[in-house]
């Protein structure tokens, strides 16, 4: 599955991008993540409980910074399972705008589910994603409206 989007933040690119690098920043405003465990500057474990339709599951996510450009461009992959399901990702932000704001964030995600997960169908698991990905963006522009400026 593929997914991809822009958003505009209202805050200067270095903090956006100073939230968004963070792995604390994005467990902040990570749909249904229950803790992190940083495993070293690049790379994290992420527990977290999402729920597709009726099926609720934990997954335990092991991510990785890829490429980054500070503060345009970074990419980052996942790989994690819950009980009889398994997923991998990869996803690419980009930042620009004036370096005081408001920042434009293009985004894209490639996503793909293996096991009892992937059966419930597309359309479920699409819409869902959607909804959980326009609350994790609503999450960043919140706590960077609130945030000090640096």
């Amino acid at each position: 599955m593929e997914f991809s989007g822009s958003v505009e933040i209202a805050a200067a690119r270095q903090r956006v991008w100073d939230f968004l690098a963070d792995f604390d920043g994005l467990a902040a405003c990570g749909p249904g993540v229950e803790s992190i465990e940083r495993l070293d500057d690049r790379r994290a474990r992420v527990t977290a409980r999402l729920g597709v339709g009726f099926i609720t599951s934990r997954f335990v996510i092991d991510l990785e910074q890829g490429e980054l450009e500070p503060p345009d461009r970074a990419t980052l992959t996942g790989r994690g399972e819950a009980p009889g399901t398994q997923v991998e990702g990869r996803a690419e932000m980009r930042l620009s705008g004036p370096e005081s704001g408001p920042t434009h964030l293009d985004w894209r995600a490639e996503v793909e589910l293996f096991g009892s997960l992937a059966g419930i169908g597309a359309r479920l698991i699409e819409s869902t994603a959607g909804r959980l990905i326009d609350e994790a963006f609503d999450c960043v522009q919140a706590r960077l409206a609130d945030a000090p400026a640096t």
